[in-house]
């Protein structure tokens, strides 16, 4: 019989420096959260987008000759062009995609852009990708539980999720989550296992993905 993998207690490191995210490359690190301050240009945007009050779902694959090139953003945002900040945002997109790209040497992204008015995930689950970048530019932050405080054979039983919210971490509006999932090589059975958080009545929030395709 072949004997059990062994590794190290799988952790989630946090930091003001964007640094942080190259601890995800890291075995025992299956969260690298970048606890930045969103610039006062791109939260107005992002809040001005909100106050809309329209729907908004966009998603492309960005393709990249390599991790320096220039992302086509063309058709991301451009009819909002009106709202005082909306280059400064595709300009930060830019550069998540860039730090993305070079972090894994990613040469197809998948990004996807959303107004949500309602927990898109609401369940404690883990995801079934490489690793994902996750950011809310306004609104409500994800939701992520620390190694052991759920089973993972529970997960999706909504009677094993904690009762208590001292045990459920909360990232804030300007966050950027690197998270690993199911099919990062060496990390199955220890995808991160996190949620969409529940919206507060008549709130929304603009969330941003990006997956690594290739």
């Amino acid at each position: 019989m072949l004997a059990p993998v062994l590794r190290q207690p799988l952790q989630q490191v946090s930091s003001e420096q964007i640094e942080v995210l190259g601890e995800v490359l890291r075995d025992e690190i299956n969260l690298a959260v970048w606890q930045r301050q969103l610039p006062a240009q791109i939260s107005a945007f992002a809040s001005a987008l909100l106050a809309r009050g329209e729907p908004l779902g966009q998603s492309m694959v960005l393709e990249l000759a390599s991790p320096e090139s220039t992302p086509n953003f063309s058709g991301l945002v451009d009819g909002y062009s009106v709202l005082p900040g909306q280059a400064a945002f595709v300009q930060d997109l830019n550069g998540l995609v860039g730090a993305f790209a070079c972090l894994f040497d990613a040469k197809r992204i998948g990004l996807r852009l959303r107004i949500l008015d309602k927990a898109m995930c609401p369940r404690f689950h883990v995801d079934h990708v490489p690793v994902r970048l996750i950011t809310s530019y306004a609104g409500v932050g994800s939701e992520w539980l620390q190694e052991g405080v759920m089973a993972r054979r529970r997960l999706g039983d909504p009677a094993a999720e904690p009762s208590d919210t001292a045990l459920i971490e909360r990232a804030q509006a300007g966050h950027v989550l690197l998270a690993k999932g199911e099919k990062w090589i060496g990390n199955e059975g220890g995808g991160l296992i996190h949620r969409s958080p529940q919206l507060p009545a008549g709130e929304r929030r603009l969330l941003l993905t990006l997956d690594w395709l290739a």
